[in-house]
């Protein structure tokens, strides 16, 4: 009986020693989000038992589009050749953690963040001059630029520490909802007839609910927009190294 009551007395130096493992510091590589070409990785800092704040940076090489058809509902446009779009992007997400577990950066948390995006896109649009009665020569302009973003958002997880030195984070469900600005360019010499089929195409596109405005002329023609910018994060699966 005695031995029991004595380890009761010792359990709150237990816990209070397990939560120092390994150091206030993470160092973690996000592995479920390189299935769609990003590389992520996220430094973290403990600020008192329950908080912490951290700031990830995300890459993701210039290819072909993840969850295409997601992006051609989102343009809505015979016009615009998904099969050769392309895009790339870096994010900075700054983040406070506020645990709602036992121990320092362990268990349950809510996280306020905000990201801050920037996406390198090559998009393709198709465009037909007419070159008699009911015929005519289709072509391609390929509008390059910059899509900026910052957006708030919430994330809740879970973060386990696997071992003295180890940490696996499990990010539930997340979201944000900022701005979004763009400028695109094609720069190319254009006929009169091709300005005018450019034109034509350009302003079919209802890329709802961004507003997109468009001018072309004989030195080529450029895209501008603007409007919400949404995103999900989610089913992230993380692990880092505690020092």
């Amino acid at each position: 009986m005695k031995k029991i009551i004595i380890l009761l007395l010792c359990l709150p130096m237990f816990a209070g020693a397990q939560s120092l493992i390994g150091g206030k510091n993470i160092l973690r590589w996000n592995l479920s989000s390189m299935a769609v070409r990003n590389y992520h990785f996220t430094y973290e800092r403990s600020l008192t038992k329950r908080i912490s704040f951290s700031i990830s940076y995300r890459t993701m090489a210039k290819g072909a589009v993840p969850f295409q058809s997601q992006l051609e509902k989102a343009i809505n446009s015979p016009d615009v050749n998904f099969n050769n779009f392309q895009i790339g992007n870096t994010a900075i997400t700054p983040e406070l953690r506020l645990y709602l577990g036992f121990g320092r950066m362990k268990g349950f948390y809510l996280a306020p963040y905000l990201r801050f995006a920037s996406f390198d896109i090559t998009a393709p649009v198709k465009y037909t001059v007419t070159t008699g009665p009911g015929s005519g020569t289709s072509k391609e302009a390929n509008f390059i630029g910059k899509i900026t973003s910052s957006s708030p958002g919430l994330m809740i997880g879970w973060q386990f520490q696997l071992a003295t030195k180890f940490v696996m984070d499990i990010q539930l469900i997340g979201g944000h909802y900022g701005t979004s600005k763009g400028d695109l360019t094609f720069a190319a010499p254009l006929t009169n007839d091709e300005v005018t089929a450019l034109q034509t195409s350009l302003n079919d596109m209802k890329p709802d609910p961004f507003k997109f405005t468009s001018t072309v002329n004989n030195s080529g023609a450029t895209i501008k927009t603007d409007g919400p910018w949404a995103g999900i994060r989610g089913a992230n699966i993380g692990i880092g190294f505690r020092f």
